[in-house]
């Protein structure tokens, strides 16, 4: 008999590239029982989902080498297993839900079909996959969940694709689920059910569950146990109480410091001038009312934070204010002039003083790019901001405010993990030297080191240079630290506007209590005692 249901033994992963050997795993060790969620805590590029990827044979070999250890999963070493014995357990035993859903979800194929094909391929009936699959939807909250079998991933948004993955994961009712980041898109109603549902699946099943995270507080919410990984190796271990309380290591006493939501929240800032300007602006799709009059400020300087779940419209917003989509009516003034109208050659040197950072970094760089040509391609576009002598030195600055290394400019988006890929897209975006950041889901994939640099980065930005920012998240204690105002978003529609003291201390709307009681504290007995509350 196994002493665990999979247990990780001194593993070492290292990756060939052209710079040289790069050590991403140094004999690593941690294992999970049934119904126990271990998480996995670190920073982007810490080796976590190299030693998860290495479970499921994920790793490209070559560039890739194990050099050494086992992976035991019911006594079987899944590093010297068949391939018949790994289709065997792969999706059906052991099931992955992925950090960023859209590359992992085929764009040609409804996701019922796809849902569909994860059990046709372990053999289950047609009409039981079929019925098994409108089940899935349904319990991870999805809207509609018979006419949303029948779309197409590019037809819902980031934290529903996220819901999809998670459905997939599910839909053979595995030993163990290996969950890379799976909460990282969605808001934070979605994300309190879908930890919920995996709580409940943990008691039904008995399954054990990997958790990657930079999340403390999605640690303090489901976490038995934790490992904490920094430069590819295993730095400490413990309950989330020890860790949080009693932690014993730099680097974790690092990561808890730097836990948002725990600061002074920003004062009011004076009335000024708008800088932009939106009035009852809408945008349908079919009946579906993706906007529908929304109106809303921003000064010079000001940070107006977006809120609410996922298909409110938050990134609608956005896309519409860059004319990456056509408003039907409403009208945005940016410095007096109405972007939803303005000619094609004055949006096109208009853009320049309005950057976007998108929710999918992995979508929005481009892969044969290095990630010189792609920070330094703002300058081609627009050569009057920087000569090209200095193009190299500039983008060394950019990479080290964004807390990367100069020398990663050589590199390629692929060579990075989401949270790496993220910060690079910031660096485009401050290229430009624009005045307003339109920043989607900007730091929601960064762990949480990283993520309080970055808003002091973005800080500093607005205090130094007065740039403002619409800041789009479901990160509520990252709004609370760095937004002036607050925008609660439903349905399309602006359920409520005000400073955060106001959103925060004492909201006037029953949806916005609701997305508040839904966030996660990172101190576990903070969060317990939350979840005890609730119930």
């Amino acid at each position: 008999m196994a002493d665990h249901l999979l247990e990780v033994r001194n593993l070492s992963v290292r990756f060939h590239t052209a710079q040289g050997i790069v050590n991403a795993v140094n004999n690593v060790s941690w294992h999970v029982d049934r119904g126990e969620t271990l998480a996995i805590l670190g920073e982007s590029g810490s080796g976590k989902s190299v030693s998860s990827s290495a479970i499921l044979n994920l790793i490209d070999m070559p560039p890739g080498e194990i050099t050494s250890g086992e992976i035991l999963f019911d006594g079987l070493n899944l590093l010297t297993a068949t391939h018949e014995e790994r289709r065997r357990i792969n999706g059906k035993r052991i099931a992955m839900i992925f950090q960023d859903p859209l590359s992992h979800l085929n764009p040609v194929y409804t996701v019922g079909w796809q849902l569909r094909e994860v059990m046709r391929v372990h053999a289950v009936p047609a009409a039981e996959a079929a019925a098994r699959a409108l089940d899935l939807m349904r319990r991870v909250g999805m809207p509609e969940p018979e006419a949303s079998l029948d779309k197409y991933p590019h037809q819902f948004s980031g934290g529903q694709r996220q819901r999809i993955m998670i459905a997939m994961a599910l839909a053979m009712k595995p030993d163990i689920i290996i969950a890379d980041e799976p909460t990282t898109a969605l808001d934070v109603t979605v994300q309190a059910e879908v930890l919920k549902l995996l709580r409940e699946l943990q008691d039904e099943m008995g399954l054990g569950l990997v958790l990657i995270t930079h999340d403390l507080g999605v640690v303090a919410e489901v976490a038995d146990r934790v490992v904490v990984m920094n430069a590819g190796e295993i730095v400490e271990a413990g309950t989330p109480a020890e860790i949080y309380h009693h932690a014993k290591h730099p680097y974790t006493r690092k990561l808890i410091a730097a836990a948002p939501g725990k600061g002074e929240m920003n004062a009011p800032m004076a009335e000024g001038e708008a800088l932009l300007r939106v009035e009852r602006a809408c945008k349908s799709y079919g009946p579906f009312k993706a906007l529908n009059d929304v109106s809303f400020e921003l000064r010079k300087g000001e940070v107006l934070a977006v809120v609410g779940e996922s298909g409110s419209g938050k990134s609608t917003v956005a896309k519409a204010i860059l004319r990456l989509i056509e408003a039907d009516s409403g009208r945005a003034l940016w410095k007096g002039r109405d972007l939803f109208t303005m000619p094609s050659r004055e949006l096109y040197a208009m853009r320049r003083e309005i950057q976007m950072v998108f929710q999918d970094p992995t979508q929005s760089l481009n892969p044969r790019m290095s990630i010189f040509q792609i920070i330094s391609e703002a300058w081609v576009i627009h050569p009057e901001i920087l000569p090209k002598a200095r193009w190299k030195e500039r983008v060394a600055e950019l990479l080290t405010q964004v807390g990367l290394s100069p020398d990663h400019a050589r590199r390629y988006p692929h060579q990075f993990s989401g949270g790496q890929r993220q910060r690079i897209a910031i660096a485009r975006a401050l290229a430009l030297e624009p005045e307003l950041i339109i920043a989607d889901e900007a730091v929601s994939a960064l762990d949480v080191s990283i993520q309080a640099q970055v808003i002091e980065l973005l800080a500093k930005l607005k205090r130094e240079l007065g740039i403002a920012f619409i800041f789009i998240a479901h990160d509520l204690p990252v709004v609370r630290d760095f937004a002036d105002h607050v925008m609660v978003m439903e349905k399309g529609r602006v359920v409520e506007i005000g400073t955060v003291r106001e959103i925060f201390d004492t909201p006037a709307q029953p949806y916005t209590r609701r997305l508040l009681a839904a966030g996660l504290d990172p101190d576990p007995e903070v969060q317990k005692a939350r979840r005890r509350a609730v119930a």
